[in-house]
C-alpha cells in the first residue's frame, strides 16, 4: 500500500465548497418543498410552493433574494468537513485495495463509496442538522451559524446535533456508493471507448449522468431525513411528529402517497446535476496542479 495521499483531501473540500456555493438556492428549495405538505405538523401542513420555479420566486418576494442562501454557512462547514473527508477517504480506500485506478472493479468502488459516505457524513452530522434548520425556516430563524449550534444544543443537547444521523449515514451511503463509481465507470468506459480522451467534455458527461443516478436512488430517503431532522424535540411530555425513521418514511407514504417520497426530485436531480458537473469538473482541474 502506498503512502497516504493528502491530495484528494484538499482537492475534495475545495472542489466541494466551489460547488455548493453555486447551487446553493436549488438545495434551498428542495428542503422547502421536502418539509411541506405534513399532515401532522401545523407548521408545515399548508403546501405553499408548488414547485421549483415558484418556489424560488416567492421566497425571494417574500423573504428577499438573501434568504435563497440561509444556511449558506453550516452547508459551506459541511462541504469543508464532508466533502474534505468523503473524496479523501475514497481515493484513499481505493489505493488500499488495488495500486492502479486501472485495476478498479465496480464492486471495489462501491464498497469504498459506501464507507466514506457513512465515515464523513456521521462527522458533519451537526452541520448538516443546522443547515437544513435554518433553510426550512429562512428568516424567522435569529442569529448566526454559532448562536444557532448553542441554541439547538442547549434545547436538545447532543442527541440533536446528531438527529438523524443514522438516516444521513444511509443516504450517504446510497449517494456516494453510486455517484462515485457511476463516475468512475463513466469515466473510464468513455475513455477506453476511445470517443473521448481525459478531457473536459468527459468529466461532464460522466458527471451528468452520476447526478441522475444518485437524485434516483437517494430522494425517497432525502425526503425523511429533511423532515426527521427539521423536527424539534420536544420536551415536558410533548411527542415528536415521527417516532423514528421507518415511522416517518410510513406516515409519508400513508398520508401522501408514495411519490410525496420523491418530493423536490427536480430540484434535487437539477442540483445534483449542477453540482456533481462543478465538483468534478474543479476537482479534475486541480488534480492537474503540479505541486
Amino acid at each position: 500500500m502506498s503512502a497516504l495521499n493528502w491530495k484528494p483531501f484538499i482537492y475534495g473540500g475545495l472542489a466541494s465548497i466551489t460547488a455548493e456555493c453555486g447551487t446553493f438556492p436549488i438545495d434551498l428549495t428542495k428542503t422547502r418543498l421536502q418539509v411541506q405538505g405534513q399532515v401532522n405538523d401545523a407548521k408545515y401542513k399548508e403546501i405553499r410552493y408548488r414547485g421549483m420555479l415558484h418556489a424560488l420566486v416567492r421566497i425571494c418576494r417574500e423573504e428577499g433574494l438573501k434568504a435563497l442562501y440561509s444556511g449558506i454557512a453550516p452547508a459551506m462547514l459541511r462541504q469543508a468537513s464532508y466533502g474534505t473527508i468523503k473524496i479523501g477517504t475514497y481515493q484513499s480506500l481505493k489505493r488500499m485495495f488495488v495500486e492502479r485506478p486501472e485495476d478498479e472493479t465496480l464492486m471495489i468502488n462501491v464498497l469504498c463509496g459506501i464507507l466514506s459516505g457513512v465515515i464523513s457524513s456521521s462527522i458533519a452530522n451537526p452541520t448538516d442538522v443546522l443547515k437544513i434548520r435554518m433553510q426550512a425556516q429562512g428568516s424567522v430563524i435569529q442569529g448566526g451559524m454559532m448562536g444557532n449550534f448553542i441554541q439547538i444544543y442547549q434545547k436538545e443537547g447532543t442527541k440533536g446535533l446528531w438527529k438523524g444521523v443514522s438516516l444521513t449515514a444511509q443516504r450517504a451511503a446510497i449517494v456516494v456508493g453510486v455517484e462515485l463509481p457511476v463516475y468512475d465507470l463513466v469515466k473510464k468506459h468513455i475513455i477506453m471507448s476511445g470517443f473521448m480522451g481525459d478531457t473536459v467534455y468527459t468529466h461532464f458527461l460522466s458527471s451528468f449522468t452520476c447526478g441522475l443516478a444518485g437524485a434516483l436512488a437517494s430522494n425517497p430517503i432525502d425526503v425523511v431525513r429533511t423532515r426527521m431532522m427539521n423536527q424539534r424535540s420536544q420536551q415536558h411530555g410533548g411527542h415528536s411528529n415521527y417516532k423514528g425513521t421507518l415511522d416517518c418514511l410510513l406516515q409519508t407514504w400513508k398520508n401522501e402517497g408514495f411519490f410525496a417520497l420523491y418530493k423536490g426530485f427536480w430540484p434535487n436531480w437539477l442540483r445534483l446535476g449542477p453540482w456533481n458537473i462543478i465538483f468534478f469538473v474543479t476537482y479534475e482541474q486541480l488534480k492537474k496542479l503540479d505541486f
